[in-house]
């Protein structure tokens, strides 16, 4: 049991899909996505203390292209919009690197074949990987964790791809290749209130010259069954506290997101108070965090109403960056567009 909860159950409140509340002028208004990640391989030749998503090299069998095309008419006809496409990480230099790389990017053809977004996060790529991938993907993204060092030493110390100058490279190589972006921080891994500000000191600037940073996201360290080493939740007084330090650090033109699964519902609507406006894609699995289940759209704005706050269905990719699109990828944005629809 976690902060009162067991793991596998999600902590917002469940509550039925149907009888939420009736939407009225007036709310307050938070974003989520229609979403559905898919795993190319969960292996990564990172071993993060903390993590619950990896396995060893060769331990997990790829999934293949015949079976993400017998799922994607299905994901469209139930209403999904995004597909996160989130990958286990090949070492570069791996020579099965260009494999690894190869099969993510024709994942993306095929979700967009079938008419779906994509938006990949595979740890850190080349700069001619992004490229590449920047015409497939509507979005893309990668955390930063936290740009302190001292994790190197602890809870980083097998893991060469968290090293804070890779990371934030690769925030720069987006923002010059003109790729709409989601970063955030990991909260709870042994860092320090000032180690949060540095670290979103350090987005603000890259976005203060590219502005092509959507989201930042705000996740607290959730343990689970399969992590290496045994940590403790944040407590959520630090994660209200780590969204009022965002609000202040960050542009207003980056939106603070968090993960609803993470949260009481009491916790939900101190981040909504503090600044939060979005709470990320909603899948049936959350591949990172998988013994916290998602709740439902009509969950959580059941959850959310009695403060007032509106729930809205947003695409992986903000309206303002859809010029930065090719034209393929535009069009297909905009039919999406057309048909967004509450819940």
């Amino acid at each position: 049991m976690v902060n009162g909860v067991n793991p596998g159950q999600s902590r917002v409140i469940g509550l039925p899909r149907a009888g939420y509340p009736v939407i009225e002028t007036g709310h307050r208004r938070v974003t989520y996505s229609r979403a559905y990640t898919l795993v190319p391989t969960y292996e990564c030749f990172n071993r993060c203390t903390y993590c619950n998503f990896r396995t060893d090299p060769g331990q997990s069998p790829w999934l293949s292209l015949a079976q993400v095309a017998q799922q994607l008419p299905n994901l469209r006809r139930q209403g999904v919009c995004e597909v996160l496409i989130l990958s286990g990480e090949v070492a570069p230099g791996s020579p099965r690197r260009n494999d690894w790389f190869r099969h993510i990017y024709q994942i993306c053809e095929l979700a967009l074949g079938a008419g779906l977004l994509p938006h990949t996060n595979a740890g850190p790529l080349s700069r001619d990987e992004l490229a590449q991938l920047s015409r497939v993907n509507v979005s893309m993204g990668l955390m930063v964790e936290q740009v302190t060092p001292t994790l190197l030493e602890t809870v980083h110390r097998h893991a060469p791809s968290k090293r804070p100058a890779i990371r934030l490279q690769q925030l720069e190589w987006a923002g010059e290749l003109g790729i709409p972006f989601t970063t955030g921080l990991l909260l709870g891994l042994g860092e320090t209130e000032a180690d949060w500000v540095e670290s979103l000191a350090a987005i603000a600037a890259i976005q203060a010259r590219h502005g092509h940073i959507q989201e930042v996201i705000l996740q607290p360290h959730s343990p689970g069954q399969q992590q290496l080493q045994p940590g403790k939740a944040l407590d959520e007084a630090a994660l209200v506290r780590a969204v009022q330090l965002a609000k202040a650090h960050l542009p207003a033109n980056i939106t603070i997101q968090i993960p609803p699964n993470l949260v009481s519902q009491a916790g939900l609507l101190a981040c909504l108070e503090a600044g939060a406006r979005d709470l990320g894609g909603l899948s049936p699995v959350d591949e990172v965090n998988p013994d916290y289940d998602h709740p439902t759209p009509a969950s959580l704005q059941a959850a959310i109403a009695p403060a007032n706050w509106q729930l809205r269905p947003r695409l992986p990719i903000y309206p303002q960056y859809d010029p930065w699109l090719p034209e393929s990828l535009r069009s297909l944005v905009q039919t999406w567009r057309n048909s967004l629809t509450p819940l």
